[in-house]
């Protein structure tokens, strides 16, 4: 047996599903890595000494560069005095003030560790803030999403009825409507009047230009049916524009969340918007939403350095850039070759859309060739230089012409 290969049978055996992350389970083994043990910039190494150009980069969290070393000097710097304490770190307070800087419509920030907490974290905001218990999901919005009949309970996969381990009475409250679909929405504010705390909308990552459209809708219909607004901007923040969807299509939100991108691996969320709702988990107020490792000063400080190197660099505008030509590069390899796949989307990220294409040879043969992507959106990084990308290309070329 390979390395991988032992690492696998261990996890399998140890590990339900193989990840404490679902979508980093290896579905391509043996092509695939079981486990990656080292990265740097934009390539990946995995146990049996392999090296990928990578485009999965955790799952979109680092948007900088595997060990980047601005930030990895400031997590170092910060580790010598401390990771986390009694009381908060000043770190806790640059960090929020440096957030709300960047992103003019938020006027209060609190941090939590992922994604899918600080969304749990605003809708019991919105609960409280407007004294209604529905809440309508759009998209994925981590695992909080699946508590809704229908919903995505992974990026990738929906459920039939309600999920597992979800009380019918909890997921009563829970809808799950379709991106873009404005009539729906409108139904169920009409069957439910004056009962929506909030809609939680992720963007799409495929059809993501229907938002130029159905974001001020959203907006609209939330405004004068008195619900929340909430943006999901897990994926798209620090990526199409640093504050996301919302910043990139101009609509404001009552509050977002922003997680993925924001210190460049390291576990860290944030959730932030309007004074008046947030103080709802003040100490005045109605929703107390407290966690140990909401300071954690470590990620304070990657997320601080992140920060810097966004304002003072266009990181966004490379991302945008190098997308162009990466996805533009691989939809003329997808075409030249015959292979019935192609990439849809923004360029900051690549979505694949498979029609009735089985994606998995491809899959294969791209692994194979020392390339590494996610089969739901793969991501361009700030360490993906024009000779990576080219290298990256003709790999895939490679990949194809095997098929």
């Amino acid at each position: 047996m390979t390395t991988n290969a032992e690492w696998l049978a261990r996890l399998n055996k140890i590990t339900p599903w193989g990840s404490g992350t679902c979508s980093k389970a290896a579905l391509y083994a043996p092509e695939e890595p079981a486990v990656i043990v080292r990265g740097n910039g934009c390539r990946v190494w995995d146990a049996d000494g392999r090296e990928f150009i990578d485009f999965r980069f955790g799952l979109g969290p680092v948007t900088l560069g595997y060990a980047y070393p601005e930030v990895d000097e400031a997590i170092k710097a910060q580790l010598k005095d401390g990771i986390i304490f009694g009381q908060p770190s000043p770190l806790e307070c640059v960090a929020a003030e440096t957030v709300c800087r960047m992103l003019p419509h938020a006027e209060k920030a609190r941090f939590l560790k992922t994604g899918g907490e600080a969304i749990a974290a605003c809708v019991k905001l919105a609960r409280a803030f407007t004294g209604r218990d529905r809440v309508v999901h759009i998209g994925y919005n981590g695992w909080l999403s699946g508590l809704a009949r229908g919903a995505k309970i992974l990026p990738k996969s929906r459920t039939d009825g309600y999920p597992g381990g979800v009380p019918a009475a909890t997921g009563e409250l829970h809808h799950n409507c379709g991106w873009n679909d404005a009539e729906a929405l409108a139904e169920l504010f009409d069957e439910h009047p004056d009962e929506v705390a909030a809609i939680v909308v992720a963007c799409d990552y495929a059809d993501a230009e229907a938002g130029r459209t159905f974001y001020p809708f959203l907006r609209e219909l939330a405004d004068r049916r008195g619900a929340l607004l909430i943006f999901d901007e897990i994926v798209m923040g620090m990526r199409i524009a640093v504050g996301g969807a919302h910043e990139y299509f101009g609509v404001k939100p009552d509050l977002a969340v922003l997680s993925k991108g924001i210190a460049n691996g390291m576990p860290l969320s944030v959730y932030l918007g309007r004074a008046d709702v947030m103080d709802a988990c003040g100490k005045d107020g109605r929703a107390v939403i407290s966690s140990t490792f909401a300071g954690e000063a470590l990620s304070l400080a990657a997320a601080i350095a992140c920060f810097k190197i966004y304002e003072r660099e266009n990181v966004v505008g490379f991302l945008w850039k190098q997308g162009r030509v990466m996805w533009d590069g691989l939809n003329e390899i997808f075409s030249r070759r015959g292979v019935g796949i192609r990439v849809a989307g923004l360029y900051p990220y690549g979505a694949f859309v498979y029609g009735e294409t089985d994606a998995e040879p491809f899959f294969r043969a791209a692994y194979r060739n020392g390339v590494s992507l996610y089969g739901g959106a793969s991501y361009i990084c700030y360490s993906h230089s024009d000779a990576d990308i080219h290298e990256a290309l003709e790999r895939l070329d490679r990949a194809c012409a095997e098929l």
